[in-house]
């Protein structure tokens, strides 16, 4: 493991209605996020009971969840926008440690 030279960041894995995407993807863009991988159809439990993940009429309809790797300093700022959007609607915003072999794919 030593030869990949990790490198530690932070891994958000945010999960919203597919309505709210945009609104997502421009607060990470906004905020200088390199990039994110964005996950349709999710199935699963919360508070709200069971989600069944399936396409209705649009991909609006469904549960999506978007992860990014960022660098520590982007956690605040992104979490600050977020704030006043889960007031008004559903979702959650997990935060965890990680480490990535390639920084340069995540870092300006």
């Amino acid at each position: 493991m030593n030869d990949l030279n990790l490198k530690p960041l932070k891994k958000l894995e945010i999960i919203l209605e597919g309505e709210h995407q945009a609104f997502a993807t421009d607060l990470l863009d906004r905020a200088g996020v390199k990039g994110y991988t964005i996950i349709g159809n999710l199935s699963g439990k919360g508070s709200q009971g069971f989600h069944e993940g399936h396409l209705m009429f649009n991909e609006d309809e469904v549960l999506i969840m978007i992860i990014a790797a960022i660098p520590e300093e982007l956690v605040e700022p992104i979490l600050e926008g977020f704030t006043p959007f889960f007031n008004q609607h559903s979702g959650v915003v997990f935060i965890s440690d990680i480490q990535v072999s390639r920084l340069v794919k995540f870092k300006g």
